[in-house]
């Protein structure tokens, strides 16, 4: 039976009905942003500060709190909030800027995302509110006064929570239909004595009118209603919407407009402007607001007196169905709440449905609240970039010298799945790419349009490359689309029991053009090796390796290499797999076999240096200096362990179906000697399949005795980046008379390089464990169970690699889960965390303690920690003998079967 909300999946995708949208388009930070930014230095963490945002209209997007906007973010509903005690209105959430934190920005509020569909039919949050004064000042000074070797100074610590003292403001969206937005806002006081929370709803039109001709929206109040406030919104694109808030409560009116007289701009450009509420509503400015109730933006003012552990209901309605002034109250009332509780039974469904069998109760939670936070964090991504360069008084042809100045042809206008909504609210590449495959489970659609998107011309460079993010489209990100591709292609084919190779075949051409940019522009002697720069780990090197070296010379990259072999073999599998209806593809299939067997060949040669070091079992990146000379950087890190990843075994079945490939391969080793010669040794595997990897089966058992050995990469939380080797032993490095040194760092990172918030040099992060297990997996497929090693290293336990896979999934699993304890780990064994009203909401942060699994960096990255709902739900589903029976394809298969 198919459930509710899967048939509005499938209504949206196929006949068009617009249930996509409505979402939480809002990000939680535009302040700060580049897009915002026009100081001459391009500094914009200080050119838009939090403390301006109230009162400077954006130009490119809007932020708010548990916010709901249409998919141009055109209109905006958000909720703003007083706790009669602090200095500002609560209208968005506050963090510390990157050169105010002392590990980097970092966002200083606690919410949680409960609950998410993929239509955004229903949708949960939490925020908690102190009922004390927000302490912004002593954020900002004390951990500005800290060093890097020191914890964060986090809300907790201020004691604002002290005493049960603060507001569960818990904010639920339901659509009716998809034009008709529910928001049911229920405020717990969890404080010991009765406490008054002035609660403003938010409504406004996002500024696209000024410095244009463009028709100026507006929002007028309706008279002559009892029971209930009325507001009129019309917009010369969306039309004409009503917001109805149930009670009799006033609607204060301003526009969305710069506040440029407090910052000594010169006359404002209306009486009435974006910090008016806040105004009238913290510092009693009665004349802020407009008497004529009309304007750009305006906010329902509730008070509400709530007693000692009790709770307070508010109920919202956005529709662009007339509502006779009779029928508001109804709208509002019973019908109102049996409509939100349908559509939280339906969320209920869809995930029982889809993802959630097989689980137990605190697998089920930690899967929805990964999913939720995915939901949560798309958001409208608009920037362009030529527009942008001319508001800035620079001709976009000759603007190299700017940032993004020569990425002027790239224009967003999307929905897009951010990392942090807060942290990192803008397009990360190859973010983006481990995003699609976790809201494949979920959202197929949504994740072959995201991986669409930077494939776009609006996006992809005209040479090729891909952009990386908006502080820099130009840096380089590893190269993961085609594995994401292929990878969310395999799922759709297993739902629907056919490929969509249309898809997959524009996918294919655009792919090539970005993978012949990086063989063009990231293999400096043309030798198949490659440097592709920080490739996203930041500081996980010895240099910043996006950076000239200190000793002259370029870096051979261990891992820029091993992504480029998984990147052939990515798009060797598309080329097999559009080859069954077009044979010109096993031409480029070929091509792509012998660009991989020249990179097996230039990792392993046998006549100069080599990347793998036969003393250590393990691959390391060569610096290669000025005078011909080749030095090992021998740092243990997950930049040893990606060749791992770059194995990919081709069962029986696809090999009988192209003999011609394996034939004019044996050619071409026949004709080139050198390469056979350099290739791995044989591979005795499973009959009939035939393996592609940068190793042999002794070289495999050699780094996987390192990967699993506990006192190196094996956290109980997962693999770290770092060998814990280094802890005792760090990698030095002398040149010109300064030290360079690594050294093992669990938590925040003690190294300034690529700003304070980013950490590779022990933590554990889910996108390069996820490749891990891929690759694990993919191992398994083709050697079976007659291959074993020890698991831990040491431990005299011997398991397949499909057991080894599936516990360092556990692992990772019980970051989220609760132990004998109630503590979770994400949470460092803080003891609010495990308190009633706080133990069963998680957040997923960038990246995690390498001992203690502790969440680090941005608390909300549930981005690519989104991954965290795929390894429960995958080795539920998925045994041993049925992957070796069905081969890497059949995960999915397996799923779909379950689910159907």
């Amino acid at each position: 039976m198919t459930s509710a909300e899967q048939q509005r999946l499938t209504d949206a995708d196929q006949t068009g009905v617009p249930w996509r949208r409505w979402g939480p388009y809002l990000s939680e930070r535009q302040w700060g942003s580049v897009r915002e930014d026009y100081s001459p230095g391009g500094d914009a963490w200080n050119y838009l500060t939090h403390d301006q945002a109230r009162s400077r209209a954006y130009r490119w997007g809007e932020d708010g709190i548990a916010g709901i906007s249409d998919d141009r973010q055109l209109l905006c509903l958000a909720l703003a909030m007083w706790n009669g005690r602090d200095p500002i209105l609560k209208e968005r959430f506050f963090g510390v800027t990157n050169s105010e934190g002392n590990h980097g920005e970092d966002v200083k509020e606690y919410y949680f995302y409960v609950d998410g569909t993929p239509t955004h039919s229903y949708e949960k949050m939490i925020y908690k509110y102190p009922q004390r004064e927000f302490p912004y000042g002593d954020l900002v000074a004390t951990n500005r006064s800290r060093g890097r070797d020191q914890f964060e100074y986090e809300l907790l610590d201020t004691g604002v929570f002290e005493g049960e003292r603060y507001f569960d403001v818990e904010v639920e969206h339901a659509k009716a239909g998809p034009e008709d937005i529910l928001v049911r806002i229920t405020v717990h006081n969890r404080g010991p004595e009765a406490a008054t929370l002035r609660l403003l709803p938010t409504l406004w039109f996002r500024n696209t009118w000024t410095g244009t001709p463009d028709e100026r929206p507006g929002l007028f109040q309706m008279p002559g209603i009892t029971g209930a406030a009325v507001a009129e919104a019309r917009h010369p694109e969306l039309g004409r919407r009503w917001l109805l808030v149930q009670g009799e409560h006033q609607l204060l009116f301003t526009d969305n407009e710069s506040n440029d007289e407090r910052f000594g701009g010169g006359p404002n450009a209306s009486p009435f402007v974006k910090d008016a509420i806040d105004r009238y509503v913290v510092h009693g400015e009665k004349e802020a607001v407009n008497p004529a109730l009309t304007g750009t933006k305006l906010a329902a003012d509730i008070t509400l007196e709530i007693p000692a552990g009790e709770r307070a209901v508010v109920r919202l309605r956005l529709t662009d169905e007339p509502v006779p002034a009779e029928a508001v109250r109804e709208r509002l009332g019973p019908i109102f709440e049996e409509t939100v509780e349908q559509r939280r039974r339906e969320a209920d469904e869809f995930y029982d449905e889809r993802l959630t069998a097989g689980l137990s109760a605190g697998e089920r939670r930690m899967v929805r609240q990964a999913m939720a936070g995915m939901l949560w964090s798309k958001q409208y991504f608009g920037y362009d970039v030529e527009a942008w360069l001319t508001q800035h008084h620079r001709d976009p042809l000759g603007a190299g010298d700017i940032r993004n100045g020569q990425w002027y042809h790239l224009i967003a206008d999307d929905v897009i799945s951010m990392p942090d909504a807060w942290e990192y609210p803008w397009f990360a590449a190859w973010d983006l790419a481990f995003h699609t495959v976790a809201f494949s489970l979920i959202d197929l659609t949504f994740a072959k349009r995201q991986l669409d998107l930077l494939l776009s011309r609006r996006y992809l460079h005209p040479n090729g490359q891909i952009p990386a993010y908006e502080w820099n489209f130009g840096d380089v990100n590893p190269p993961v689309h085609a594995w994401a591709t292929y990878l969310v292609y395999e799922l759709d084919k297993s739902r629907h029991g056919h490929g969509d190779r249309d898809w997959l075949a524009t996918a294919f051409h655009k792919l090539a053009k970005n993978f012949t940019w990086w063989v063009n522009r990231k293999d400096a002697d043309g030798n198949n090796v490659f440097q592709g720069g920080f490739l996203g780990l930041d500081n996980i090197g010895v240099f910043d390796r996006s950076a000239p070296l200190p000793t002259g010379g370029h870096l051979d990259q261990a891992d820029g290499t091993a992504w480029m072999a998984l990147y052939c073999q990515n798009m060797l599998q598309i080329a097999l797999e559009l080859a069954q209806d077009d044979e010109t593809y096993v031409e480029q299939a070929q091509t792509y076999v012998e660009h991989f067997a020249w990179i097996a060949a230039a990792v392993n040669h046998p006549g100069r240096a080599s990347m793998w070091d036969e003393e250590d079992g393990f691959f390391y990146d060569l610096l290669r200096l000025p005078d011909g000379g080749a030095v090992p950087l021998k740092v243990r890190s997950m930049v040893g362990l990606l060749p791992l990843a770059a194995a990919t075994v081709f069962d029986a079945p696809v090999v009988a179906r192209h003999p011609e490939i394996i034939d004019e391969a044996n050619k071409f080793l026949a004709a080139h000697p050198s390469v056979s010669a350099a290739l791995p040794d044989g591979y005795a595997g499973r009959p009939g399949s035939h393996l592609l990897a940068l190793f042999d089966e002794t070289r495999l058992r050699r780094i996987l005795s390192r990967l699993l050995d506990e006192n190196e990469f094996l956290s109980p939380y997962g693999i770290r980046s770092l060998s814990k080797f280094h802890d005792a032993n760090p990698f030095e490095f002398d040149v010109g008379g300064a030290r360079y040194r690594v050294a093992y760092t669990p938590a925040e990172s003690d190294s300034g390089m690529f700003g304070g918030n980013s950490n590779w040099r022990g933590p554990i992060w889910f996108p390069v464990n996820a490749l891990m297990i891929r690759a694990l997996l993919n191992l398994y497929a083709g050697y079976g169970d007659d291959f074993t090693v020890e698991c831990p290293t040491g431990s005299g336990v011997h398991l397949t690699l499909f057991e080894v896979a599936r516990e360092i999934s556990n692992r990772l699993t019980g970051i989220f889960l609760p132990g004998p304890d109630g503590r979770r780990p994400c949470y460092g064994g803080q003891d609010v965390f495990a308190s009633e009203h706080w133990r069963d909401l998680i957040t997923f942060s960038e990246y995690f303690h390498g001992d203690n699994g502790a969440g680090l960096g941005a608390a909300h990255q549930t981005g690519w920690t989104g991954l965290a709902a795929v390894f429960p739900v995958l080795f539920a589903r998925v045994t041993g003998p049925q992957l070796l029976e069905h081969g890497m394809t059949g995960i999915f298969t397996t799923i779909e079967e379950d689910e159907s």
